[in-house]
């Protein structure tokens, strides 16, 4: 009953969680230095905008349809944004990126495979800032979730006081729940990523970043 009563009120004063971490992601690729970045999943395009004025070009995929249309129609007259309707899948497969950012959009394509092709698309030295969703599981991951489930109504009646009918539009694109747990994110990125730095979050996310080896050149990222 209590949980109910929970969902019923965050949905009333609904806010991103994924935009809360949007100034950490940033400044986890202004640190690495990156000028050319891809956003994978943009949504309708605040992590962009929080990129650009950090960079020199962001190329953004989004797969959904009236998403995408929105992020296009917000960055149209920026030659530095471009906009694809696509997934990941979809991206120019010759081009590499000084960093690549994910913003709960991991959990939404096949883990191991998807963390191989990022390593590939990224310049030597470039970085992936990934914040993603895991399933909960067990016990310390129920005790984890305590913080976030006390703190995420309050900040929601802070940041959205009045009463929401619908929820912001940027936080209508299509979700899916999470089916790996942090364990198994670990272990793949082990796998895939060596020397990736995870750390669990609050609001049930995750982060992750990793440094591709540098040979000192990072020539090709605007071809």
């Amino acid at each position: 009953m209590l949980l109910s009563r929970l969902d019923r009120f965050n949905h009333r004063h609904p806010w991103s969680h994924n935009d809360h971490y949007g100034p950490w992601v940033v400044g986890q690729v202004a640190a690495s230095g990156a000028r050319h970045v891809l956003d994978v999943g943009c949504g309708t395009g605040n992590l962009v905008a929080r990129l650009r004025c950090r960079v020199a070009t962001v190329t953004a995929l989004e797969p959904d349809c009236a998403t995408a249309s929105v992020a296009a129609q917000r960055f149209a007259d920026d030659p530095a944004v471009t906009v694809a309707h696509t997934d990941f899948a979809g991206r120019d497969p010759d081009r590499r990126w000084d960093a690549i950012t994910l913003v709960a959009v991991l959990h939404h394509l096949p883990l191991v495979p998807t963390l191989r092709e990022l390593r590939r698309c990224l310049v030597p030295g470039g970085r992936l800032v990934v914040v993603g969703c895991y399933r909960s599981s067990g016990p310390i991951d129920l005790l984890a979730d305590l913080p976030a489930m006390i703190a995420n109504p309050v900040i929601g009646l802070v940041k959205h006081p009045a009463r929401a009918d619908a929820p912001p539009q940027h936080m209508t694109a299509p979700t899916a729940d999470p089916e790996e747990t942090l364990a198994d994110i670990r272990a793949a990125a082990a796998r895939e990523l060596p020397g990736a730095r995870i750390r669990r979050r609050l609001f049930w996310r995750f982060t992750l970043v990793y440094d591709a080896p540098s040979d000192g050149c990072r020539t090709n990222s605007a071809t």
